[in-house]
């Protein structure tokens, strides 16, 4: 079974960091969102070299679901974690993800989720935890990629719930309007005296890229072309079997320290982590 730490290896260990021009060749990629998002489905499933049918046969032994644009996540691996893919073009620009805000993990009773998705490894699941994959990619290439987990990134869903509703509420006590309920924030109907104009209440949502809110617990080397950085909680890391452990940790070019991180529910404690640096 594939998991983060493999792909951490993998990742080191890849033969090309040029996304576009390697998945361009091989008609795999019609953007460099696409190109990305192939570049860590091939990260899992070790499958960076494979012609396009072994590369398949890889993703569907790894993968118990793969979505879409329109259907989060991007990946779920099997009987593990969710994934989900987002390309920026500097280090510095904010996430979007406009109508789905900041998951600190995948729960099977969203909304946003395909039966498909919701019956993947059996259906037998509540929640998975999700790993956000952000790349920043520069004229086809990937200069910075970070990996780290929902939990330690994004504040519990109840958080942003709350806000949601607030919102609603507030809208739904507007004197004379008419409000429905949708899978976005909302609508009023009938706007207008003939009643054949309704506004859509929809949310976008950004939250600040990885590098950006973690950048007092790692530093990149600038003089290198590309920058890898992980973070993964210590309770989390010790449950990966110990021969990957061993295997990253005993890798001379990878960088792991043991450090602190402020826990997205409540800044005033600091979580355990791992975090593991390299750069190519």
């Amino acid at each position: 079974m594939s998991n983060i730490i493999q792909a951490i290896y993998n990742i080191y260990k890849c033969p090309v960091y040029n996304t576009g021009e390697h998945y361009y060749a091989k008609n795999r990629a019609n953007n460099m969102g696409d190109a990305l998002e192939h570049f860590i489905k091939d990260s899992f499933a070790n499958s960076y070299e494979l012609n396009e049918s072994d590369a398949m046969s890889a993703h569907a032994a790894t993968f118990s679901y793969l979505g879409n644009q329109n259907n989060p996540p991007d990946a779920i691996l099997r009987g593990g974690d969710a994934i989900e893919v987002k390309k920026i073009e500097s280090a510095t620009s904010a996430l979007a993800l406009n109508s789905s805000y900041p998951k600190s993990k995948l729960y099977r009773d969203s909304t946003m989720l395909t039966a498909a998705c919701k019956s993947c490894d059996g259906g037998e699941w509540e929640e998975k935890d999700l790993i956000f994959a952000v790349g920043v990619v520069k004229n086809q290439d990937v200069k910075q990629l970070c990996l780290v987990y929902g939990e330690d990134y994004a504040a519990s869903r109840e958080i942003y719930e709350r806000i949601r509703t607030k919102i609603k509420e507030g809208v739904v006590r507007i004197p004379d309007i008419e409000f429905a309920e949708t899978n976005e924030l909302g609508r009023v109907n009938r706007v207008d005296p003939l009643g054949i104009t309704y506004l859509r209440l929809r949310e976008m949502w950004h939250i600040e890229n990885p590098f950006k809110v973690f950048r007092y617990a790692y530093q990149f080397d600038t003089t290198k072309a590309f920058n890898f950085l992980a973070i993964i909680n210590l309770e989390k890391y010790a449950s990966f079997p110990q021969s990957d452990r061993i295997k990253i940790e005993h890798e001379p070019g990878i960088d792991i320290k043991y450090s602190e991180i402020k826990d997205p529910n409540n800044p005033a404690i600091m979580k355990n982590v791992v975090v593991i640096t390299f750069a190519r």
